[in-house]
């Protein structure tokens, strides 16, 4: 009987379908990471209420917000059903939202993209998009060091450039006046 379960052991340890538990730093540093981008998510959401359309894009962020914390307290459910359900739901929206952006701004953008507020809105989009494929692929398997280093990168990018656009009036100075009021 031992020599049944020692033979299964190595055949599942060497079964290159099962993918290998995550070490517990890796599984912090996932946990944390989805904690970081909740907050931003949540704080992206807050911000629009001054938007012209702030409905649509409370909505966008607020969804990737309330599926980040919840990978962030329990990272399984990102292969339940529903969790991944929402997550195609709401890419697929944020990919139809980048192209019909990215056409507006490839036709009549005049400035930088990020003076441009179809190009901030991009970013935003862009940014959901990637965060949620990663939460999903987190799901069948455990983020190796180059998606965990993606990952940390993309949370802490946006918390970056929010600094950078703070410190830097000159970039401000052309947005509308709903975008000024926000930082």
């Amino acid at each position: 009987m031992e020599a049944l379960a020692d033979s299964l052991t190595r055949t599942i340890k060497g079964s290159p379908s099962i993918a290998p538990l995550p070490s517990t730093d890796d599984s912090r540093l996932w946990r944390v990471s989805n904690l970081v981008m909740a907050v931003f998510f949540g704080l992206a959401g807050a911000v629009q209420v001054n938007d012209p359309d702030p409905g649509l894009w409370i909505v966008a962020y607020s969804v990737p917000a309330a599926l980040s914390l919840v990978v962030s307290l329990n990272p399984p459910i990102a292969d339940n059903n529903v969790w991944r359900s929402l997550s195609y739901l709401h890419s697929a929206a944020c990919v139809v939202g980048s192209a019909i952006l990215g056409y507006s701004l490839f036709a009549n953008a005049q400035n930088n993209i990020l003076h441009e507020e179809e190009g901030r809105e991009l970013f935003g989009l862009v940014i959901v998009t990637v965060w949620m494929s990663l939460c999903r692929s987190s799901a069948k398997n455990s983020l190796d060091g180059v998606r965990l280093a993606i990952a940390i990168s993309l949370s802490l990018f946006p918390f970056i450039m929010w600094l950078y656009i703070y410190m830097n009036a000159e970039m401000r100075a052309s947005w509308p006046s709903h975008c000024k009021t926000v930082i």
